[in-house]
């Protein structure tokens, strides 16, 4: 891997009464905002929606990565592009043609993303990179922020990775999930480029130092001088 790191904080574990100013304490530090959509169906929790991250994206520049962890993403996700996120991912479980919404999502103007939840299995969904910019592998359970990291779920970023480096694609492979000054070495070894942290951020002192903190970790693990 010869691309830097990107680091995407979440916003789940922002306070969701000051969002505008806990972007702007990221803002000159972090890559990406992760937001995270959840609609108490596809996963047991109800979260931030189109409206709020229409409002949002007039507050700040950073690139917004939207992660939809809903149902009938065919039906919504389009939306999300067309309010000006710069990545949406949906998850393959909920999915009836991956292939289809990709190309869907890059016509609206976003890169197209899929995520992978702890108990699937990455093998089915290799022969569609091709059609994606984006691979998120869930090291946790998706629907709750603030999990534990799950070491185990890395065999899936190792192959993704793998199909990769062989298929010479131009892909971020993501991992979201329990992320922290001790985990993310872990995941960038493994061949994770781009990293979703919530507490480990948004619970520190200084948002905008934790991030550079683990940039530079990741960055070190992956050969590269930040």
């Amino acid at each position: 891997m010869t691309s830097s790191p990107i680091i995407a904080p979440s916003i789940l574990a922002s306070d969701f009464s000051r969002l505008a100013d806990e972007v702007h304490a990221i803002e000159g530090a972090a890559d990406w905002v992760h937001v995270d959509v959840m609609d108490n169906h596809f996963v047991p929790n109800l979260t931030l929606g189109l409206p709020i991250v229409q409002s949002l994206r007039r507050a700040t520049n950073i690139p917004f990565d939207v992660h939809l962890m809903i149902t009938d993403p065919d039906r919504w996700a389009p939306g999300y592009a067309e309010a000006g996120a710069y990545n949406v991912t949906f998850h393959a479980e909920a999915a009836d043609n991956p292939v289809a919404l990709a190309k869907t999502l890059r016509a609206a103007g976003a890169k197209a993303g899929l995520a992978i939840d702890r108990d699937t299995p990455v093998e089915p969904y290799l022969e569609l990179l091709p059609y994606l910019d984006t691979v998120l592998i869930m090291t946790i359970k998706a629907g709750f922020g603030g999990q534990k990291f799950m070491p185990e779920m890395l065999d899936k970023v190792r192959d993704v990775r793998r199909r990769i480096s062989v298929g010479h694609l131009d892909i971020r492979l993501e991992v979201d999930g329990g992320i922290a000054a001790d985990t993310i070495e872990q995941a960038a070894e493994a061949g994770a480029d781009a990293f979703v942290a919530g507490t480990a951020v948004y619970g520190a002192a200084d948002p905008a130092e934790a991030v550079r903190k683990l940039r530079a970790l990741a960055a070190e693990r992956m050969g590269n001088s930040m």
